[in-house]
Protein backbone atom coordinates (compact mmCIF):
# COMPACT_ATOMS: atom_id res chain seq x y z
CA UNK A 1 0.00 0.00 0.00
CA UNK A 2 3.30 2.08 0.66
CA UNK A 3 4.13 1.67 -2.57
CA UNK A 4 1.75 2.19 -4.23
CA UNK A 5 0.87 5.62 -2.71
CA UNK A 6 4.52 6.37 -3.31
CA UNK A 7 3.57 5.66 -6.52
CA UNK A 8 1.10 7.98 -6.75
CA UNK A 9 2.63 10.64 -5.36
CA UNK A 10 5.11 10.64 -8.08
CA UNK A 11 2.73 10.28 -10.86
CA UNK A 12 1.01 13.35 -9.12
CA UNK A 13 4.33 15.02 -9.14
CA UNK A 14 5.01 14.78 -12.82
CA UNK A 15 1.65 15.39 -13.84
CA UNK A 16 2.26 18.69 -12.15
CA UNK A 17 5.52 19.71 -13.73
CA UNK A 18 4.19 18.91 -16.90
CA UNK A 19 0.88 20.62 -16.74
CA UNK A 20 3.05 23.65 -15.06
CA UNK A 21 4.99 23.64 -18.23
CA UNK A 22 1.80 23.53 -20.39
CA UNK A 23 1.15 20.11 -21.06
CA UNK A 24 -2.78 19.74 -21.91
CA UNK A 25 -2.47 16.58 -21.53
CA UNK A 26 -1.34 16.46 -18.27
CA UNK A 27 -3.96 18.84 -17.06
CA UNK A 28 -6.50 16.91 -18.22
CA UNK A 29 -5.40 14.17 -15.97
CA UNK A 30 -5.00 16.25 -12.70
CA UNK A 31 -8.63 17.34 -13.58
CA UNK A 32 -9.42 13.63 -14.18
CA UNK A 33 -8.05 12.67 -11.12
CA UNK A 34 -9.65 15.20 -8.54
CA UNK A 35 -13.24 17.02 -10.29
CA UNK A 36 -15.70 14.66 -9.02
CA UNK A 37 -14.52 15.08 -5.30
CA UNK A 38 -14.32 18.82 -5.92
CA UNK A 39 -17.68 19.07 -7.54
CA UNK A 40 -18.91 16.59 -4.83
CA UNK A 41 -17.99 19.11 -1.89
CA UNK A 42 -19.28 22.09 -3.54
CA UNK A 43 -22.64 20.42 -4.49
CA UNK A 44 -23.23 19.21 -0.72
CA UNK A 45 -23.11 23.23 0.02
CA UNK A 46 -24.94 24.97 -3.00
CA UNK A 47 -27.25 21.87 -3.80
CA UNK A 48 -27.85 22.96 -7.28
CA UNK A 49 -25.32 21.09 -10.15
CA UNK A 50 -25.24 24.08 -12.21
CA UNK A 51 -23.42 25.55 -9.74
CA UNK A 52 -21.43 23.14 -8.28
CA UNK A 53 -20.30 22.57 -11.65
CA UNK A 54 -19.56 26.46 -11.92
CA UNK A 55 -17.97 26.68 -8.73
CA UNK A 56 -15.66 23.44 -9.60
CA UNK A 57 -15.08 24.99 -13.05
CA UNK A 58 -14.06 28.40 -10.93
CA UNK A 59 -11.23 26.21 -8.82
CA UNK A 60 -9.66 24.12 -12.10
CA UNK A 61 -9.29 28.19 -13.46
CA UNK A 62 -7.58 29.38 -10.49
CA UNK A 63 -5.38 26.28 -10.35
CA UNK A 64 -4.50 26.06 -13.88
CA UNK A 65 -3.41 30.31 -13.55
CA UNK A 66 -1.83 29.57 -9.99
CA UNK A 67 0.15 26.44 -11.08
CA UNK A 68 3.64 27.04 -10.96
CA UNK A 69 3.51 30.79 -10.90
CA UNK A 70 5.42 31.08 -7.23
CA UNK A 71 3.40 33.96 -6.84
CA UNK A 72 1.62 34.97 -3.50
CA UNK A 73 -1.22 32.70 -3.43
CA UNK A 74 0.16 29.85 -5.73
CA UNK A 75 0.87 26.16 -5.27
CA UNK A 76 4.35 26.23 -3.77
CA UNK A 77 3.85 23.65 -1.39
CA UNK A 78 5.11 20.91 -3.02
CA UNK A 79 3.87 17.80 -2.35
CA UNK A 80 1.25 19.03 -0.48
CA UNK A 81 -1.19 19.55 -3.79
CA UNK A 82 -4.10 18.06 -2.55
CA UNK A 83 -4.48 19.98 0.54
CA UNK A 84 -3.66 22.88 -1.50
CA UNK A 85 -6.60 22.44 -4.14
CA UNK A 86 -9.16 21.81 -1.61
CA UNK A 87 -8.22 24.84 0.25
CA UNK A 88 -9.17 26.82 -3.22
CA UNK A 89 -12.43 25.07 -3.36
CA UNK A 90 -13.14 25.78 0.17
CA UNK A 91 -12.32 29.18 -0.28
CA UNK A 92 -14.40 29.27 -3.38
CA UNK A 93 -17.51 27.42 -1.94
CA UNK A 94 -17.60 30.10 1.15
CA UNK A 95 -17.50 32.84 -1.33
CA UNK A 96 -20.56 31.26 -3.01
CA UNK A 97 -22.56 30.62 0.57
CA UNK A 98 -21.58 34.17 1.82
CA UNK A 99 -23.30 35.65 -1.39
CA UNK A 100 -26.38 33.42 -1.25
CA UNK A 101 -26.45 34.76 2.16
CA UNK A 102 -26.60 38.31 1.21
CA UNK A 103 -28.85 37.78 -1.97
CA UNK A 104 -31.15 35.47 0.43
CA UNK A 105 -31.73 38.31 3.38
CA UNK A 106 -33.97 40.13 1.52
CA UNK A 107 -35.89 37.15 0.82
CA UNK A 108 -39.21 35.89 3.15
CA UNK A 109 -37.64 33.31 5.18
CA UNK A 110 -40.06 30.78 5.16
CA UNK A 111 -40.60 31.10 1.12
CA UNK A 112 -36.89 30.34 1.16
CA UNK A 113 -37.36 27.37 3.31
CA UNK A 114 -40.29 25.92 1.36
CA UNK A 115 -38.20 25.81 -2.05
CA UNK A 116 -35.17 24.71 -0.47
CA UNK A 117 -37.34 21.78 0.70
CA UNK A 118 -39.22 21.26 -2.54
CA UNK A 119 -35.62 21.67 -4.26
CA UNK A 120 -34.19 18.16 -2.37
CA UNK A 121 -37.46 16.60 -2.95
CA UNK A 122 -36.69 16.99 -6.33
CA UNK A 123 -33.53 15.86 -6.20
CA UNK A 124 -33.99 13.04 -4.13
CA UNK A 125 -36.98 12.08 -6.72
CA UNK A 126 -35.01 11.10 -9.89
CA UNK A 127 -36.94 10.41 -13.08
CA UNK A 128 -39.45 7.97 -12.26
CA UNK A 129 -40.65 9.95 -9.23
CA UNK A 130 -40.35 10.26 -5.29
CA UNK A 131 -39.27 7.00 -3.48
CA UNK A 132 -40.48 7.59 0.07
CA UNK A 133 -38.32 6.01 1.74
CA UNK A 134 -35.44 7.16 0.04
CA UNK A 135 -36.66 10.94 -0.46
CA UNK A 136 -37.76 11.46 3.00
CA UNK A 137 -34.14 9.97 4.55
CA UNK A 138 -32.42 12.30 1.88
CA UNK A 139 -34.56 15.19 3.17
CA UNK A 140 -34.08 14.69 6.38
CA UNK A 141 -30.21 14.11 6.16
CA UNK A 142 -30.32 17.55 4.61
CA UNK A 143 -32.08 19.79 6.73
CA UNK A 144 -30.06 18.19 9.47
CA UNK A 145 -26.94 19.31 7.62
CA UNK A 146 -28.38 22.76 7.26
CA UNK A 147 -28.78 22.89 11.03
CA UNK A 148 -24.90 21.79 11.88
CA UNK A 149 -22.50 24.42 12.44
CA UNK A 150 -20.51 26.36 9.35
CA UNK A 151 -17.43 24.80 11.37
CA UNK A 152 -19.03 21.50 11.71
CA UNK A 153 -20.56 20.81 8.76
CA UNK A 154 -17.23 21.60 6.82
CA UNK A 155 -15.65 18.82 8.82
CA UNK A 156 -18.36 16.10 7.59
CA UNK A 157 -18.35 17.54 3.72
CA UNK A 158 -14.01 17.38 3.39
CA UNK A 159 -14.23 14.01 5.03
CA UNK A 160 -17.33 12.74 3.46
CA UNK A 161 -17.82 14.17 0.05
CA UNK A 162 -14.35 15.20 -0.85
CA UNK A 163 -12.36 12.41 0.67
CA UNK A 164 -10.10 13.84 2.42
CA UNK A 165 -7.29 12.62 5.55
CA UNK A 166 -7.65 14.44 8.51
CA UNK A 167 -3.92 15.39 8.72
CA UNK A 168 -5.10 17.07 4.73
CA UNK A 169 -8.26 18.51 6.81
CA UNK A 170 -5.52 20.45 9.06
CA UNK A 171 -3.90 21.49 6.66
CA UNK A 172 -6.95 23.05 4.41
CA UNK A 173 -8.46 24.70 7.40
CA UNK A 174 -5.48 25.37 9.67
CA UNK A 175 -7.06 23.37 12.52
CA UNK A 176 -5.27 20.82 15.65
CA UNK A 177 -5.61 16.88 13.93
CA UNK A 178 -7.52 16.63 17.32
CA UNK A 179 -9.85 19.14 17.27
CA UNK A 180 -10.75 18.01 14.10
CA UNK A 181 -11.15 14.07 14.94
CA UNK A 182 -13.29 15.35 17.57
CA UNK A 183 -15.36 17.66 16.08
CA UNK A 184 -15.98 14.97 13.28
CA UNK A 185 -17.24 12.85 16.12
CA UNK A 186 -19.29 15.45 17.77
CA UNK A 187 -20.81 16.56 14.34
CA UNK A 188 -21.62 12.89 13.48
CA UNK A 189 -23.19 12.47 16.60
CA UNK A 190 -25.56 15.76 16.04
CA UNK A 191 -25.88 14.33 12.49
CA UNK A 192 -27.52 11.11 13.85
CA UNK A 193 -29.23 12.68 17.08
CA UNK A 194 -31.59 15.06 15.20
CA UNK A 195 -32.16 12.73 12.14
CA UNK A 196 -33.46 10.00 14.87
CA UNK A 197 -35.78 12.91 16.29
CA UNK A 198 -37.30 13.65 12.79
CA UNK A 199 -37.91 10.08 11.87
CA UNK A 200 -40.86 8.31 12.65
CA UNK A 201 -41.20 5.26 15.44
CA UNK A 202 -36.95 5.50 15.43
CA UNK A 203 -36.81 4.70 11.49
CA UNK A 204 -33.39 6.11 11.35
CA UNK A 205 -30.58 3.68 12.72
Amino acid sequence: MNHASHQSDDDLSRELEAAAGGDEAAWRLIVDRYARRVFALARSRVRRPDLAEEITQSVFFTVASKLGTGSAGGYTEQGRFEAWLFRVAVNRIRDEVRRARRHAAATDPEALDQREIESVQRGAAGPAGPSADGASDLDALRRAMGRLSEADREVVELRHHAGMSFAQMAEILDEPLGTLLARHHRALRKLKDMMTRSMPDGAFQ
